[in-house]
């Protein structure tokens, strides 16, 4: 199925402000998110399409290539919908309405729903923190893919506890302070009349429950520094900015908690012979002033080894020859750039006494002379004003 444009997903002009589009989402993400509509299969597609639209409108850089190659653009330079291994998901576009919306108190504070009885403090198991890696890949990594090991500092769960927290033989009980409710009330006398005050417990941190025997390797915090290897597949055609998200290779999570993801960002290194243009690679040739006269087959560098191009007879100087299906796959789909080969005449600078005589009686010869077209000449005049 189609996507829709970005802007008519948000219902703003192409001309819109960064303020005006957040408006918008905003609005919106309100109305068709997940808690507000549960069990609405319509609603939730509706929120992952508007999160969609949003992570690259909000972008200067993904907004104008956008608006320059549509969706295509979006998802050659790093776009958030199309690439990003995983498919747009729910958990992605929670995560953009909390990263922007999500304020401090939760969900039922966004609603307008009352806070009674919730818990201000961390839950338990606190999701890990997510993580971003960046490799540098060469443009033939690009072009076959390619599988990379990482080596990565991030916290991992505690082998003394398995990520509990509490000393073996432990575990948790009822905070004394706040009697499992996670906060702290009090009630104060002022002109006004009574006032009550709401504060998050602080020994258990708004969580209701204590360990009793904090583990003594990771001070009850269920995990410690370590280092871990993950292994990241590379499909063919990526770009410096798209990413691959490894879901669940993050920081463990704090007494158990869910453990973060990590992203990882593509870096594409410069290469010494070969300019990328989108799926294409461009290559300069070097050719003498014979093989361009007389025509040659010669032998050209690809991202697969080498190939011959043939060059004819009078082939000019810059004149850029097209190898079909020598570029870059095609990310997530069907198809291969092209490798455009552009040839230059090559002008010898230190010429022997004898090179040179050969030379100047060559260029004597009617076939050596450049045409004189009488178009060009009047045009060259007139700009000379002679």
């Amino acid at each position: 199925m189609a996507k829709r444009d970005y802007y008519e997903v948000l219902g703003v002009e192409r001309g819109a402000s960064e303020e005006d589009i957040k408006k918008a989402y905003k609005k919106l993400a309100f109305q068709h998110h997940p808690d507000k509509n549960p069990g609405d299969k319509h609603a939730e597609e509706k929120f992952k399409e508007l999160a969609e639209a949003y992570e690259v409108l909000r972008d200067p850089e993904k907004r104008s290539r956008y608006d320059q190659f549509g969706h295509a653009g979006a998802r050659a330079g790093g776009q958030y919908a199309d690439f990003n291994f995983g498919g747009f998901d729910l958990s992605d576009a929670l995560r953009t309405f909390m990263r922007d919306f999500g304020g401090l108190g939760g969900f039922e504070e966004i609603f307008g729903e009352p806070a009674r009885g919730r818990r201000r403090g961390r839950a338990v198991g606190e999701r890990g923190r997510d993580l971003k890696v960046e490799i540098q890949l060469t443009l033939e990594e690009i072009a076959k893919g390619v599988e990379k090991t990482i080596k990565l500092k991030r916290m991992v769960p505690c082998e003394v506890c398995n990520g509990s927290g509490a000393e073996r033989g432990s575990g948790r009980i009822t905070c004394p302070q706040c009697k499992g409710a996670g906060e702290i009330r009090q009630v104060r006398q002022s002109i006004f009349g009574q006032m009550m005050t709401v504060t998050t417990c602080p020994r258990c941190k708004g969580e209701g429950q204590i360990i009793e025997k904090p583990c003594s390797n990771c001070g009850g915090e269920g995990r410690v520094r370590g280092t871990s290897t993950i292994t990241v597949k590379v499909p063919p055609g990526v770009a410096t900015g798209n990413y691959i998200p490894l879901r669940g290779q993050g920081d463990a999570g704090v007494r158990g908690g869910p453990s973060g993801d990590v992203y990882v960002f593509i870096e594409e290194e410069e290469h010494p012979i070969f300019k990328r243009q989108g799926n294409d690679v461009l290559v300069q040739l070097p050719i003498s002033i014979a093989q361009a006269a007389l025509g040659d087959e010669t032998e050209v560098p690809t991202l697969d080894g080498k190939a011959m191009l043939k060059i004819p007879a009078g082939t000019q100087s810059g004149r850029t020859f097209r190898m079909r299906g020598r570029g870059v796959p095609a990310l997530n789909g069907y198809g291969r750039g092209d490798e455009l080969v552009q040839v230059l005449v090559w002008v010898p600078t230190s010429l022997s006494a004898e090179e040179k005589r050969l030379l100047k009686q060559l260029s004597e010869m009617p076939g050596f002379k450049p045409p004189k077209d009488k178009s060009f000449m009047e045009r060259l005049k007139e700009t000379l004003g002679v």
